[in-house]
């Protein structure tokens, strides 16, 4: 079984409550005497199996790291750490969940090898967001119910809004437009990039 760590939590002594994203589930398993084997770190893709209790959580074993190419690649870590939070807290309080989730990430690691980070998490969320059926493709302002024109600000969410109604960031539509028609944030440049990553940042 093959699965992405999205969270740990340190219980009594060196063991860990480890939640692991696998292609249909969201397990929460109980790994033993974590300091004394290979180290357990969020954002990691792991190869596991699981011995199933019926009155406790399933202990995990027999753990193999499944590398990626940029994993000592400090920033990129450190990026995809940052939106491994945000989706363990997106998900959490699931149990069954889609494959969707599985194959995004699958395919997050393979962008992280050539491509911008921030790059392809502004892709990811984007997808996130269409997939689940949040993605606001009229431009009605969420706070006054009024077409947006030419300039389209940006909230938590991707919430579509004017600039005199909440704060955020601003927006060429037809940048807008083709990023919603082509899930590919390349038409935007790194400042923008950077501010469509710290809405990110405020939550899935």
């Amino acid at each position: 079984m093959q699965g992405f760590i999205l969270h740990t939590q340190k219980v009594k002594d060196e063991d860990l409550i480890v939640s692991i994203l696998s292609p249909k589930r969201f397990i929460k398993t109980y790994r033993f005497y974590g300091v004394r084997h290979s180290s357990i770190l969020n954002g990691y893709k792991i190869d596991f199996s699981l011995d199933e209790h019926p009155n406790f959580l399933p202990r995990l074993k027999d753990v193999l790291h499944l590398n990626f190419s940029w994993i000592m690649h400090r920033e990129k870590m450190f990026i995809w750490q940052e939106f491994i939070r945000l989706l363990f807290n997106h998900l959490k309080d699931t149990e069954v969940i889609e494959e969707f989730y599985f194959l995004l990430l699958e395919e997050c690691v393979k962008r992280f090898e050539k491509q911008n980070p921030k790059r392809v998490i502004v892709d990811a969320y984007l997808k996130i967001l269409e997939f689940e059926g949040r993605l606001f493709r009229d431009f009605i302002c969420f706070s006054c119910e009024e077409k947006i024109q030419n300039q389209i600000t940006l909230i938590r969410a991707f919430l579509p809004s004017h600039n005199h109604c909440a704060l955020g960031y601003e927006f060429e539509e037809k940048k807008i437009k083709y990023f919603y028609e082509n899930q590919n944030s390349r038409i935007f440049n790194d400042e923008e990039i950077q501010n469509l990553y710290n809405l990110i940042k405020e939550g899935l």
